[in-house]
């Protein structure tokens, strides 16, 4: 299981409001039907393959080019478990929560 956090940054706006941008780039991720969580700072995605997951990424960022930026800083970091199987997002969190436990 690939698990992806993946940021976009328009650069160039007139103002500091992001969400047209933002969501333009998650409606992509959405449409796409990958397994993702969206958080404050990013989106995390889950995987299969690297196949499934470049063209997504690439999908999202030129989204927000059409939205009408003429610039996107994105920040990508990937975990790619391959010794264990079904390493979900979801499964990373429990493991931390029941440690805290």
């Amino acid at each position: 299981m690939i698990t992806a956090d993946f940021a976009i940054l328009p650069v160039g706006t007139d103002g500091t409001e992001l969400k047209k941008f933002v969501t333009a780039a998650v409606q992509v991720i959405k449409d796409s039907n990958l397994n993702y969580q969206l958080t404050g700072m990013g989106t995390q995605i889950e995987a299969n393959s690297y196949e499934e997951l470049y063209p997504v990424l690439a999908k999202a960022q030129e989204a927000v080019f059409e939205a009408g930026i003429g610039r996107v800083y994105s920040v990508i970091k990937i975990d790619d478990r391959r010794d264990l199987e079904n390493r979900t997002l979801d499964a990373k969190v429990d493991t931390v929560n029941k440690l805290l436990e």
